[in-house]
């Protein structure tokens, strides 16, 4: 008896758990919400934490816990657009391959996808006014995070065994991060009118050729003979 009431209260305790993670969920749903709509219509100032609440039908103490300032409502814009569900897509597409090259090439596919969300995200933060010390802050923040996500690939071409000879761990994981970074997107597609597409073409070879063993003129021959 003893260890039905045990697991019964359990049950109960698991339920709510996942009730409060659902509400805690739409709560915070919410909150981005009204603040991406006040973003648009009102600019960064109308964006106050208070206009928010109200928008959001909760409390402001409530959008203080969830995201401590307006700087942190931001971030979670940014992160929404940046690693949407488009983003999960394209990630487990690049990770469902065991070939170093493929998956280098679908790399670089992630980095269209970032690249070209963060763009669109930024720009509207601009137009909406948010000053440029918080807009620094946010690309100093989302860099961090995806230097640590990106290690990832070059621990997956260093463990089959291949990572290009010569070529260390860090000075791969840095050339990875420094080829994908918005600077470069941003000079090829925003400052030289490349296309998103022309860009993560030439970013996949670039990657194959910097970070993978290359193929001696001889056997690369004899593999284009045999396809032929």
């Amino acid at each position: 008896m003893l260890e039905f009431w045990s697991l019964a209260e359990k049950r109960q305790r698991t339920y709510k758990s996942v009730t409060r993670e659902r509400q805690a969920a739409e709560t915070r749903r919410r909150i981005i919400g009204a603040a991406d709509r006040l973003l648009r219509t009102k600019g960064f100032s109308g964006m106050t934490i208070e206009a928010v609440a109200k928008r959001a039908q909760v409390s402001v103490p409530t959008v203080y816990a969830v995201f401590q300032s307006k700087t942190g409502i931001l971030t979670a814009l940014l992160d929404q657009s940046m690693f949407g569900p488009d983003y999960d897509d394209v990630v487990r597409y690049a990770r469902s391959t065991t070939d170093p090259e493929t998956r280098l090439r679908r790399a670089a596919a992630v980095a269209r996808q970032i690249r070209s969300a963060q763009s669109a995200a930024f720009e509207l933060m601009r137009g909406a006014g948010v000053v440029a010390p918080e807009l620094a802050k946010l690309e100093q923040q989302r860099e961090r995070l995806r230097y640590e996500r990106e290690e990832s690939v070059i621990t997956f071409l260093r463990e089959s065994g291949k990572l290009r000879t010569g070529l260390s761990h860090q000075g791969a994981r840095d050339i990875f991060w420094m080829l994908t970074g918005g600077d470069v997107y941003r000079m090829l597609v925003q400052e030289r009118s490349w296309s998103p597409q022309q860009y993560q073409d030439w970013l996949a070879d670039t990657l194959v050729k910097l970070l993978l063993p290359q193929m001696r003129k001889g056997h690369l021959a004899g593999a284009k003979s045999l396809g032929n």
